[in-house]
């Protein structure tokens, strides 16, 4: 694409954000363009992180419910499931499982939990926290 076509349809996702596009300038070299994004992708970005709070949502209500950890929280929030958050940890991913049950949560020790905490770049506290609703 041409420089001047580069497209700049800013998306309520990207905000101020741009990304970088390659474009042909007048001498039919490739330049590298700021683009704020373009329709499509706006469309398709909305309709993704609509999924991941539909997610984060359903995790919540077991958390509510008492079927599932802080743990679960976290992991949806950072898109996480738990063979990513097992190979983060350098646990199994039945361990993680296990960690996912709000009986065995509570009685991690310290030094799994700031593990967990450490890989979320959170604290203790906000681990062990999740909020009423998205």
């Amino acid at each position: 694409m041409k420089i001047e076509e580069v497209p700049q349809e800013r998306g309520a996702i990207s905000g101020n954000f741009h990304e970088v596009c390659y474009a042909v300038d007048d001498d039919g070299h490739y330049v590298l363009r700021a683009s704020a994004g373009w329709e499509p992708k706006n469309i398709a970005n909305k309709q993704v992180w609509e999924v991941i709070e539909q997610e984060i949502a359903k995790t919540l209500k077991g958390i509510h419910t008492g079927k599932l950890s802080p743990l679960a929280f976290h992991m949806a929030k950072n898109q996480m499931n738990t063979r990513l958050l097992a190979q983060y940890a350098g646990y199994s991913r039945w361990r993680v499982k296990r960690h996912l049950k709000p009986a065995v949560f509570k009685r991690l020790t310290p030094a799994v939990l700031e593990r967990y905490s450490d890989i979320f770049g959170i604290t203790l506290k906000q681990l062990q926290q999740f909020p009423e609703k998205i």
